[in-house]
């Protein structure tokens, strides 16, 4: 490679957080410092006249999805967390979640469980780590009122068939949600096709927006069950964030997809000893998760930067159901933009030799392709007979009813704060008799 270049750093941690293009950049600073002058009012006119209209476009051409349908929210995190717990499931309903859900919103889908006393099930894994969808169509009925997928999750890269997924629920009357997180921006996302009432994604990743700022695509059945509290209680993001998503999307139209790229990195994990792909599922996108027998996943990560070589690091609270392999807590994950080049990826094979030479003794398996089966099904609380449709409650509904007589599910962990961590961490819940 040229000399010249190996002072450039490589950034491939674009699932963490995307590199703002220039001229997204350039209108946060602007519209930063005109709210800094002059106040919040005309930053907010001029969100509210000139960029929604341009942006409600865009996220509608990149969702698929009517303009109307979209709304704007600090992250999908917090979209999911404002708008799921107003439905009104009961004691005869039944949510799935997978292996893969995020910590944020596995959260929010136990304390709906408690709350509303229903079961949730988690849809087990095929031996090579894909969901079970024979699984999913043989068990599937009108009891079962939320599913929630993520399309790419936060700890690997296997790309979920959210598409298939929705052909199979369509004919039932359950609500589908899909975290595009991940997904959105590196590959296709198209809630029509994909048959979901409740699409979040973050503009911080792959769409290289700011931080905090993100969406909501919700359906017109989604709409109407929510209808007693609107979607009002969606924080909106700042007003400057807002202008440099829509200046980020209007650069992201022509954005190509870096499946080659992905693979010359996964190939050069692949071919380092002691690493340990971390890669379930026939499908892979631009993320690559691996971890090193030798060298910890953050003293590597560490290794990386000041090679100039910037990467990310997950950890497995992000993806708590999930348990690839041995009992490691932490993994490399590198992730790679259709703006990366294949010098970036080059750099990366060449750096992680450097960090790693003198270590890679010891042979572990080169990837691991999937986690044992998830349990079919996990109930919490008294069962009874099935509700009648989705139905909504407004806040203050939620906020007074409580988990008081319900039953702990057995292997979905209840959420507990960690101190010092600014994530939730999930374990067990203690059986009846006291033990762990």
């Amino acid at each position: 490679m040229p000399h010249g270049d190996r002072g450039r750093r490589v950034h491939l941690d674009t699932a963490g957080l995307g590199r703002m293009p220039a001229a997204a950049r350039a209108q946060l600073t602007e519209w930063t410092r005109h709210e800094d002058r002059h106040g919040p009012y005309e930053v907010d006119e001029h969100v509210h006249h000139v960029v929604r209209p341009e942006l409600d476009a865009r996220l509608a051409a990149l969702l698929g999805a009517p303009a109307g349908d979209t709304v704007l929210a600090t992250g999908a995190a917090d979209a999911f967390a404002a708008l799921v717990p107003r439905l009104a499931l009961g004691p005869g309903d039944r949510i799935w979640t997978t292996p893969y859900e995020g910590v944020a919103n596995l959260t929010v889908l136990t304390a709906l469980r408690d709350r509303a006393r229903c079961r949730l099930e988690v849809v087990p894994l095929r031996p090579d780590g894909d969901l079970d969808l024979e699984w999913m169509a043989a068990h599937i009925d009108d009891d079962v009122a939320l599913v929630s997928v993520a399309h790419v999750p936060a700890g690997c890269g296997i790309v979920t068939p959210v598409e298939d997924i929705g052909r199979i629920l369509a004919p039932h009357r359950c609500l589908y949600a899909v975290d595009a997180s991940y997904a959105v921006g590196q590959l296709p996302v198209d809630a029509g096709r994909i048959g979901c009432q409740l699409l979040t994604g973050d503009g911080w990743r792959f769409l290289r927006g700011p931080e905090s700022v993100g969406f909501a695509c919700l359906a017109p059945e989604l709409r109407q069950a929510l209808a007693p509290c609107g979607t009002g209680l969606l924080a909106p993001p700042e007003g400057a964030s807002v202008v440099a998503l829509n200046a980020a999307l209007a650069v992201h139209e022509d954005a190509g997809p870096a499946g080659g790229l992905a693979a010359v990195v996964r190939t050069a994990v692949e071919e380092t000893p002691g690493a340990e792909l971390i890669a379930p599922g026939r499908v892979q996108c631009g993320i690559v998760t691996f971890r090193h027998a030798e060298m910890p996943a953050g003293l590597l990560r560490r290794a990386l930067a000041a090679r100039g070589v910037v990467v990310g690091k997950t950890v497995a609270q992000e993806t708590p159901l999930y348990s690839p392999g041995r009992k490691a807590t932490a993994a490399v994950r590198v992730s790679v933009h259709h703006d990366n080049s294949a010098w970036d990826a080059a750099r990366f094979a060449e750096a992680l030799r450097e960090a790693l030479a003198g270590r890679g003794r010891h042979a572990v398996p080169t990837a691991v392709r999937a986690a044992a089966p998830a349990p079919a099904a996990v109930a919490g609380g008294a069962v009874a007979a099935p509700a009648a449709g989705l139905r909504a409650v407004c806040a203050g509904s939620v906020a007074g009813a409580g988990a008081a007589g319900a039953v702990p599910a057995a292997g979905v962990p209840r959420p507990r704060r960690t101190a010092g961590r600014r994530h939730l961490a999930l374990v067990s819940a203690p059986a009846p008799d006291g033990t762990a």
